[in-house]
């Protein structure tokens, strides 16, 4: 996984505001939905592996962050797909139409085993 650089930690950026945050989150439902009504679904999180395959498009980058993970923490297929729409959901947010890999870096953070593997 790309490690953070020391400059990205300290960056004095702006803090996006609720609002910001929330046409953010608002407009990411919108994609999910337009991208998964024809399947009868409304969010990434109701995806099964075939709408994956069908429907997340990954970049390179992305899909070799993904091996990577796959192998070092024993995913299964369930905990692949898992990530899959995690990243797709940050990828949604981040206004993207293919999940890169810092989403997929991202989402795998948020595993509860994470923490564990990475200690390794």
């Amino acid at each position: 996984m790309p490690r953070l650089e020391y400059n990205d930690l300290v960056k004095n950026t702006a803090q996006e505001s609720s609002a910001i945050i929330r046409q953010r989150v608002e407009t990411a439902r919108v994609t999910q939905y337009k991208r998964l009504q024809e399947f009868g679904l409304y969010a990434n999180a109701q995806m099964e592996h075939n709408h994956i395959k069908r429907l997340c498009k990954l970049t390179p980058d992305s899909i070799a962050l993904l091996k990577q993970a796959f192998i070092k923490m024993s995913l299964s297929a369930r905990g692949y797909d898992r990530i899959i729409k995690v990243a797709q959901t940050i990828a949604d947010l981040d206004f993207k139409e293919q999940i890169e890999a810092s989403h997929i870096a991202e989402a795998i953070q948020f595993r509860s085993d994470f923490q564990t593997i990475s200690r390794k």
